[in-house]
């Protein structure tokens, strides 16, 4: 197999762009090709099988998900209030919404998933360490809220980013923002 980071990375973020547009069984080596615009077979020369690239998928779209290392320090020199992890929370759904295509090639990943064993195993573990890195980070940071409040915060917003990029009209009469506010409000009672 190739081992040019680069090239590896262009394909999977072309793999990304396919299954978000395409959906799981769109998912070819020759429309990753083509979506990547290099020359047919080149990513049968990077990646052992279909399954090798939905696990390399999985593995980059959580990585394009993540917040940057500076936004992260910048998050941790604010107050610890109510106010300031709704702030978190409305910049984290911004990223994911601005990124709509790796949101929903991670949809399209979950439901292939269901059909594919290995991947399931493989995206359990990513989002299963994903969120108790998410917890770990919050109880450290010494923001209000416990275990709870970050598990109740990871479904409600997974829920509303999911509903606002599938079928945005059904919160066209609500603001993101205010409905993230509102959430961490229950969450996090005041005081």
């Amino acid at each position: 197999m190739r081992q040019n980071t680069e090239r590896r990375t262009a394909l999977v973020d072309a793999a990304i762009e396919v299954l978000a547009e395409e959906g799981a069984r769109g998912l070819t080596f020759r429309a990753v090709d083509a979506a990547a615009g290099v020359p047919k077979g080149t990513a049968s020369n990077y990646f052992t099988s279909r399954e090798d690239l939905f696990n390399q998928v999985g593995g980059r779209i959580h990585l394009r998900l993540w917040p940057e290392p500076s936004a992260l320090a910048a998050s941790m020199l604010a107050p610890r209030t109510r106010e300031a992890v709704a702030w978190l929370m409305n910049e984290m759904v911004a990223r994911i919404i601005e990124d709509r295509t790796g949101y929903l090639a991670l949809q399209e990943l979950r439901l292939e998933a269901t059909r594919r064993p290995e991947l399931r195993a493989a995206l359990t573990e990513t989002v299963r360490a994903n969120l108790e890195e998410n917890i770990q980070r919050h109880l450290g940071s010494g923001l209000p809220g416990d275990r709870d409040t970050v598990v109740l915060l990871y479904f409600s917003l997974t829920a509303l980013v999911v509903e606002h990029l599938t079928l945005p009209e059904v919160l066209s009469s609500f603001d993101i923002e205010q409905l993230v506010t509102m959430f961490v409000e229950r969450a996090i009672p005041a005081g």
